[in-house]
């Protein structure tokens, strides 16, 4: 195995009541705060009045900028940016789900540069510095809140980018499951697709790692199949929210990596679907990972997929391996189209082929994608087409 280095000093309040923190926690990095959330929803359930008198009983100053949308664009960064020189803002708070979270995180960078903010993904400008961030999410999805990620679309282009960086981790993240109880049935299956890709993303692969992390990966897994309809039935069941909640964090700040270096694939094929055609980021994943999984089947491959049935899904271990593989494969489709309630074709939610070509060519940035199975743009161009 290879060797690594896991470094994620995120400090978490974890459970109800833990915004009571919030005020002195802001007060380490600075007086001025930018607040940023998305289209208000957290001001009807009161989460808005509750962050806000934590940030004035600190005797802080802040400014606020709303109106994030999903699959967050770069005018929403640049607007940020431009509060944050304007105001001198020293400190940002996003509150909301990773859409605000990752938008967040890019204004904090771009307000340490005089270029603009685009230039991170389109030139891959250096990420040096950012202004310190604090978030509040209040969505089981992205784990935005835990690591040192962010994805910009800019509709001019078309592009839906994410990138990395180690001055964009949260300072200090709020994790209450009380705040995710207003997510509705639809976003809660969608973050558990999301949440679910992550994990595959590193499960599903070849080299030789720690046999604890893929029990870690596969605790994890189950986790969202065992709470995910809970919460979608009973949203106010504190202990499946919570468990979602973890789990998302846990799910992609780097932990379960361990020295592995393979290039996710589901991923950059779907940052492709949403960047076109705005589709929500968990259902494209859904749609796409189980075909993505059928077309990397094969005999060099099929060990894991039969672990992953028997170890995730309890399939019988006597069986064949490629029988296994097989059935995992319909045991994953089931849960994200039957119990998740998922729909299951790119026809459904209106992607057409006609775009194939060019969404695969930039996925596999008009090479190869080095994922658990490398792909050329006619491999990508494929597991589209088994989408239809």
């Amino acid at each position: 195995m290879n060797s690594f280095v896991y470094d994620i000093p995120v400090k978490v309040y974890f459970g109800e009541n833990q915004l009571s923190h919030l005020g002195e926690e802001l007060s380490r990095y600075g007086k001025r705060v930018l607040l940023t959330y998305g289209g208000g929803s957290i001001k009807k359930t009161g989460l808005y009045d509750a962050v806000v008198s934590e940030i004035k009983k600190a005797g802080l100053e802040f400014y606020e900028l709303s109106g994030i949308a999903p699959n967050p664009r770069i005018e929403s960064v640049r607007e940020g940016v431009e509060i944050c020189k304007r105001e001198n803002i020293d400190v940002l708070l996003a509150v909301g789900g990773g859409s605000t979270l990752d938008a967040t995180k890019w204004m904090a960078a771009g307000a340490c540069v005089e270029h603009d903010p685009w230039e991170f993904f389109s030139q891959w400008a250096p990420v040096e510095k950012a202004l310190p961030v604090l978030t509040v999410p209040t969505l089981a999805a992205t784990g935005s809140e835990m690591d040192a990620g962010g994805v910009i679309s800019n509709p001019e282009t078309q592009d839906k980018i994410g990138r990395v960086a180690k001055p964009l981790l949260p300072k200090v993240s709020f994790l209450d499951p009380t705040n995710t109880y207003t997510v509705s049935p639809y976003q809660t299956a969608c973050g558990a697709a999301d949440m679910m890709s992550h994990i595959m993303e590193v499960y599903f692969n070849m080299e030789t790692d720690l046999y604890m992390l893929d029990c870690f990966m596969e605790g994890m897994m189950k986790t969202i199949i065992k709470y995910a309809p809970i919460a979608m039935k009973e949203p106010e069941n504190y202990e499946a929210r919570a468990n979602l909640m973890w789990t998302s964090s846990w799910a992609i700040n780097g932990f379960t990596h361990g020295g592995k270096q393979q290039e996710w694939s589901c991923h950059p094929m779907e940052h492709e679907l949403s960047a076109i055609y705005d589709i929500t980021h968990g259902l494209g994943l859904a749609i796409l990972t189980p075909r993505w999984m059928e077309y990397c089947l094969d005999e060099t491959t099929v060990s894991k997929y039969y672990q992953f049935g028997v170890n995730v899904f309890g399939i019988d271990a006597s069986l064949e391996p490629m029988a296994v593989a097989k059935e995992s494969i319909e045991w994953l489709s089931k849960f994200f189209f039957e119990t998740l309630g998922l729909k299951r074709t790119f026809t459904e939610v209106g992607i057409e082929k006609k775009n194939f070509a060019v969404m695969a060519k930039k996925a596999c940035g008009g090479d190869v994608l080095l994922g658990f199975k490398p792909l050329r743009q006619q491999d990508i161009e494929q597991i589209f087409e088994m989408c239809l």
